[in-house]
């Protein structure tokens, strides 16, 4: 247990988080496990017009009319290929990212040192939790809650509404 006086650090940081680690074109990305509901083949997108361009536009998933985000173009301005969405739970509803290759689940753990989020420039700053690795490479954690702008959302909601 350490020195007397110090506590053990929570489960949850001592033994890392389970988390679904994906590609998003170079980078390496991880999302918490509870904040997925699933990961799915790629659905048919439809543009919104005026929406950012790392938003792909809108797919039904389960009904539902769900905002796709490049999660590529977001954090590193690149286009990359699309080979699955990974739904995620977000204070307004799901919310699709379009990825790369899912890897799979592994526990993760951000290092004190690396939380240096702020070197991501333009990335969200709600969307980065922080800076883990694999091995020699490094692993971006997201957090989903705050990815979509606005606009987007009432976007998803007119052309719900049209249809």
């Amino acid at each position: 247990m350490g020195q007397p006086g110090q506590t053990a650090p929570p489960a949850e940081d001592a033994a890392g988080t389970s988390s679904l680690v994906f590609r998003a074109g170079s980078l390496l990305c991880a999302l918490r496990l509870d904040e997925v509901i699933e990961t799915m083949r790629p659905l048919a997108t439809h543009p919104l017009a005026g929406t950012p361009a790392f938003v792909l536009g809108i797919s039904i998933l389960r009904g539902v009319p769900t905002p796709v985000v490049d999660v590529a173009r977001l954090l590193g301005g690149e286009r990359a290929e699309v080979s699955r969405f990974v739904a995620v739970r977000t204070e307004r509803g799901p919310v699709a990212f379009a990825t790369g290759d899912v890897l799979g689940i592994r526990s993760t753990v951000v290092d004190v040192g690396t939380q240096q989020t702020a070197l991501l420039g333009a990335a969200p700053g709600g969307l980065v939790a922080g800076i883990a690795r694999i091995g020699a490479e490094p692993l971006v954690l997201l957090q989903s809650m705050r990815v979509v702008p606005d606009d987007v959302w009432a976007a998803a909601a007119e052309a719900t509404v049209r249809s």
